[in-house]
């Protein structure tokens, strides 16, 4: 790994007003991702990173997440050929937060389940919400791509 470090946290003003990269992760060592298509600004995903995934990150100049479920590093697209190209990274005002802009190559779909979006769903508000008795509502209807014939047999994190 590079020689990529961090700026230890030491002051409010020293992190929200000054040119410091320090960010913070929580008590699990992770930071909380949101990553957006570059050019239609469409949310794609949210995501973890450790300490080493951001790093990574910010040397390969592609997205590379921490998978909490199986506990590695995930460098998005490394199985399915749907590399995140980062265009732009930003960190939020306290720096507790990340959000690429990305580039997504192959088909565009950054769900592993098939779907361009992670947020292929929408769930009903209000009165609505008691109406459909909770049901989800599709709003991408068709897969980008088979998940099956995509992962065969690599580690797929659609199986539970």
């Amino acid at each position: 790994m590079s020689d990529i470090t961090f700026k230890e946290r030491k002051t409010v003003y020293q992190v929200e007003e000054e040119k410091d990269l320090a960010p913070k992760f929580d008590e699990n060592g992770l930071i909380p991702v949101v990553t957006t298509d570059f050019t239609s600004g469409e949310l794609l995903m949210h995501g973890y990173m450790n300490v080493e995934a951001f790093k990574k990150t910010i040397e390969l100049g592609e997205a590379v997440y921490y998978s909490r479920s199986r506990e590695v590093l995930w460098h998005k697209g490394a199985t399915s050929g749907l590399t995140q190209i980062v265009k732009e990274m930003r960190i939020d005002d306290d720096q507790d937060c990340v959000w690429l802009r990305v580039e997504v190559q192959g088909n565009g779909a950054s769900c592993h389940v098939g779907y361009r979006s992670c947020f292929y769903r929408s769930v009903p508000t209000g009165d609505e919400f008691f109406e459909k008795d909770g049901e989800l509502k599709f709003e991408e209807s068709e897969k980008v791509f088979d998940p099956e014939l995509v992962y065969g047999d690599a580690p797929n994190p659609t199986k539970l």
